[in-house]
Parts: C-alpha cells; sequence; structure tokens
C-alpha cells in the first residue's frame, strides 16, 4: 500500500473519493440529458430518467462524504 495522506489518489479514502466524484458526474449527465426525453413527448422516460438520476447523485454523495470522514 502506498503512504501519504489519505485524501490522495492513491490510498483507499482517496479512491473512494473519485469514484464518488465519478459518480456524481453520471447522476449530472443523467439529470441534465433527461430534458430531451420530455422534448420529444416521452415524459415517462424522462421521469423514470430523473428519478434514476437522483438515486445515482444520493449514492456518489454518500461516497464523497465518507471518503471525506475517513480522510
Amino acid at each position: 500500500m502506498t503512504s501519504g495522506p489519505p485524501d490522495q489518489p492513491g490510498t483507499p479514502a482517496g479512491r473512494e473519493r473519485l469514484v464518488g466524484l465519478f459518480v456524481l458526474g453520471v447522476a449530472a449527465v443523467l439529470l441534465v440529458s433527461s430534458v430531451t426525453w420530455f422534448g420529444s413527448d416521452q415524459a415517462g422516460v424522462g421521469i423514470a430518467q430523473v428519478i434514476c438520476g437522483l438515486v445515482v447523485a444520493a449514492v456518489g454523495g454518500f461516497l464523497v462524504r465518507r471518503a471525506r470522514s475517513r480522510g
């Protein structure tokens, strides 16, 4: 294992933080792109994508917070 500050990418907390930020980015893309479904008269798909985006954002936020508490 590498030594160094806990928030560096080589440490478990650093990796968890990076994964959390990546997941938050995926959630942002899901939420922003859901608008296209509403514009094409497929509101059901848009609502499902918004719900999925919110769940993914919650998971990403949890991972980032958990990594900060470990660091």
